[in-house]
């Protein structure tokens, strides 16, 4: 289960690719208070220098601030998608076994 990473031409914003179709429709959050119903998006915006997450199918794009260095905040997006996709799993285990 490995997410993949795509510069973009904007130096500020990177694609973070994951494993298989994700989301039934594209979703924009410009802002934590867009972000707040949404427990993943609500996260990114909890790191430093986020402003900006799109989420369509099976990709998330993080727009951050031009102060703020890709090296940590690239590697906080990654353990951020990465824990939602393991709870995602349990879940979708947990509901299989559940109807068996």
């Amino acid at each position: 289960m490995s997410i993949q990473v795509q510069q973009t031409p904007n130096p500020n914003a990177r694609k973070f690719i994951l494993p298989g179709h994700r989301f039934a429709q594209s979703r924009n959050f410009s802002s934590a208070e867009s972000a707040a119903a949404d427990p993943v998006a609500r996260q990114l915006f909890g790191l430093e220098g986020v402003y900006n997450v799109l989420m369509a199918q099976d990709f998330v794009t993080v727009n951050k601030r031009p102060d703020v260095a890709w090296e940590a905040l690239e590697a906080a997006v990654i353990a951020v998608l990465a824990d939602s996709l393991a709870r995602q799993s349990e879940d979708s285990h947990s509901s299989t076994s559940a109807r068996n």
